[in-house]
């Protein structure tokens, strides 16, 4: 484990105003060992070395705090939406132990991935499920029963949306990870979030602690009841999004 330093990880965690145990550090440790060895024979990542893993997959997983500070202590339901290689939802869970998490990904061969993370890093209360957004949030047990919803997937606002934001409570949140702008493509997406029982509350806009990677955290109240004709059948978010 000392061959790791994982010393401006803490620093970086420290702007959160998140302390860092020793067993949490080794939880990440075990993770990215497990994501390079998985990486190794499936495409999980293209980012590979420790530094940039703790960085631009830990440390902005993690971000969401600057977005939803009351993450510390509530008890939190969290649903992460084409969650890939578990980010943000692994990352959430090891620094805030007490969230309930569901991970949900369309690739079978991931869900395997995760499961074996979970496993390994001993966590509970936090389950991977192999699916489609449009096919879950269809679903009562799933449907408007989380209190937040968030997903890093690279898809155009309305697009995720439409993924997301049926899964969401009355009152709860849905937030976009994004790495750019978006002003052009919230003002194009404002319609679609008004139609499924959202509306926009705000832009956190930030650089990743140390670097110049710009963030930005995209904060969706869902105000209404999403019309039960949403999210439409399988492929249609993404080939027409609601305009």
């Amino acid at each position: 484990m000392s061959n790791y330093d994982c010393t401006s990880f803490v620093e970086n965690l420290k702007e959160f105003q998140i302390d860092i145990s020793k067993e949490q550090i080794n939880q990440f440790i075990r993770y990215y060992e497990i994501l390079v060895e998985w990486n190794s024979f499936m495409n999980l990542t293209a980012i590979t070395d420790f530094d940039e893993v703790i960085k631009k997959h830990f440390v902005d997983s993690v971000s969401l705090v600057k977005a939803v500070p009351d993450i510390r202590e509530k008890e939190y339901t969290l649903i992460d939406i084409g969650t890939g290689a578990g980010f943000p939802g692994i990352p959430l869970k090891i620094i805030f132990p007490h969230l309930k998490i569901l991970l949900l990904d369309s690739l079978n061969k991931r869900i395997s991935f995760l499961n074996e993370v979970i496993g390994k890093l001993e966590l509970s209360e936090i389950d991977a499920v192999h699916g489609r957004a449009e096919d879950y949030a269809k679903k009562k047990e799933f449907r408007e029963s989380f209190d937040i919803c968030v997903s890093r997937a690279v898809a155009n606002l309305s697009t995720l949306s439409e993924y997301c934001i049926p899964f969401v409570k009355q009152n709860g949140f849905f937030v976009s990870y994004k790495s750019e702008k978006i002003s052009e493509e919230l003002d194009s997406a404002n319609r679609a979030i008004k139609i499924l029982g959202g509306s926009y509350e705000r832009q956190v806009e930030f650089y990743l602690p140390d670097s110049d990677i710009y963030r930005n955290l995209l904060v969706i109240k869902k105000e209404k009841t999403t019309p039960s004709r949403y999210p439409r059948k399988a492929g249609l978010p993404s080939k027409e999004p609601i305009q």
